[in-house]
């Protein structure tokens, strides 16, 4: 970056709060008093994240008459669910092309059923009146660089021939049209397929349907370990116990309460940026009338879109793995990557320079070698987890709550049959050769970025394994 780039970048950041804009909310409800003594329920949900309220306010429309407790290690919506980008995408499978590449046999249903996903969570949102500030925008994938273009024309071409359509190629004086920026070249508009939200809103009001319905929540209230009880499970917590017939495990990144689970997920700690609101003329000269959500096509990409109250949410392209795959809060502020990404968002918009922003954080991710989520029981089936979501997960949870609740019922469903359910990712390997292998990919990925797409040996490598790391 030229010094005077750096010092527009550095100037941009100096009233940044270090903090998800998402959770710095006036409205954020207060947290609900901890477990102390013992519980008993049909079903306990252990994560008060998507994917542990998704399972509770599902078991409690499945069965009203259900017995569901939750507990939260934190406050509800604090982690992932409260700082992601708010991209609530219909696909299962972290997009159609690694559906397609994993699971080709099965990519019409798989899509099928991440349409119906999203058709359900846009129904939830009305049914219940959850003030999440859900848009039903799409989402363009913009090429910057004429490799990536090309790419996309190719992928475009084959999405016809699978039949999976709905995609618009756009050139570059169209994609321009939509949202303007002299880097892009062109872009793929899905049109249906992704909404924009806000994440935290989502999960409060998630939280608010599942207390409605009767689910009692803990929050500050630790899972710590698990084991068998008589015909169920017993949770143990710092000031009491749970027992419950079913246990599903909703945890994510944090270590599965299953520890064999745990080999299969990584953090990868990713970061954003939000802009102070933009006015009519700042907003105007970038167009974006469309509001879609938009991702740049490098294999280090960054991901867009506005807010509510038209500020521009900018994050992505560095993705940090600690050593040992340790969860440090500490690495939640990252001033060298805030630094590099507030060059960039002026780079693709040269026409907001003097634009602030007022909020910079990050927070990790549960990466998984497969990049979708994978699914498992435990305890002779009285325990089920899904997790590896890999940062798709907003959408994807909700399915993933109907799997765990369908393993559990110990009932073959259209879900529990496929082979993205049935299958397990490849896990990482120990230290030191998980640090190893994932610099070497990250290196490789950002030197075809550099390159027109070129992937060297070790990347094709990957790919034969159907292996890979995503930013």
């Amino acid at each position: 970056m030229a010094p005077d780039a750096m010092r527009t970048a550095a100037h941009s950041l100096s009233d940044a709060r270090p903090l998800s804009y998402w959770l710095d909310d006036p409205g954020k409800p207060e947290a609900l008093p901890a477990l102390t003594g013992d519980e008993r329920c049909d079903l306990l949900v252990v994560g008060g994240g998507y994917s542990g309220l998704w399972t509770a306010l599902l078991a409690k429309e499945r069965d009203p008459g259900r017995d569901v407790v939750l507990i939260e290690g934190h406050e509800v919506g604090w982690a992932a669910s409260g700082r992601n980008g708010g991209f609530c995408a219909a696909s299962l499978t972290h997009g159609l092309a690694n559906g397609v590449e994993r699971w080709p046999e099965e990519i019409g249903k798989l899509e099928e059923l991440g349409a119906r996903n999203l058709d359900a969570i846009e129904e939830t949102v009305a049914r219940y009146s959850l003030d999440c500030d859900f848009e039903r925008t799409g989402e363009i994938d913009v090429a910057t660089e004429p490799h990536q273009l090309g790419e996309l024309r190719a992928w475009h071409r084959r999405t016809g021939e699978l039949g999976l359509g709905g995609l618009e190629f756009l050139d570059r004086d169209q994609v321009r049209d939509h949202v303007d920026s002299p880097t892009f070249l062109g872009g793929l508009l899905d049109r249906r397929g992704v909404a924009m939200l806000h994440p935290a809103k989502l999960v409060w009001g998630l939280k608010e349907a599942c207390l409605g319905l009767g689910v009692r929540i803990y929050e500050n209230t630790r899972g710590l370990g698990l084991a068998r009880s008589g015909a169920g499970t017993a949770v143990r917590t710092p000031y009491g116990r749970v027992f419950a017939r079913d246990v599903a495990l909703g945890t994510n990144i944090f270590p599965s309460l299953v520890r064999r689970v745990r080999p299969y997920t990584v953090p990868v700690y990713d970061y954003a940026l939000m802009t102070e609101p933009l006015d009519a003329d700042r907003l105007a000269s970038v167009g974006w009338r469309g509001r879609e959500g938009l991702g740049d096509s490098a294999n280090q990409f960054h991901y867009f879109r506005l807010s509510a109250d038209n500020r521009i949410l900018w994050g992505g392209y560095d993705a940090v793995y600690p050593y040992g795959g340790r969860l440090d809060s500490s690495l939640d502020q990252r001033p060298e990557t805030f630094l590099k990404l507030a060059g960039q968002f002026f780079a693709c918009f040269p026409q907001l320079s003097g634009v602030r922003f007022t909020h910079a954080w990050g927070g990790a991710i549960d990466t998984c070698s497969r990049f979708s989520a994978f699914y498992g029981t435990a305890l002779r089936g009285r325990v089920a987890y899904a997790a590896g979501y890999t940062g798709l997960g907003v959408g994807a949870t909700r399915f993933g709550a109907e799997v765990m609740l369908d393993l559990l019922s110990g009932r073959e469903t259209e879900r529990t049959a496929l082979r993205m359910v049935r299958s397990k990712p490849m896990p990482f390997p120990p230290e030191p050769l998980a640090w190893a292998g994932i610099e070497l990919t990250k290196r490789s990925l950002a030197r075809a970025d550099s390159h027109g797409g070129h992937r060297n040996a070790w990347l094709r490598t990957m790919d034969r394994l159907g292996l890979g790391f995503d930013s």
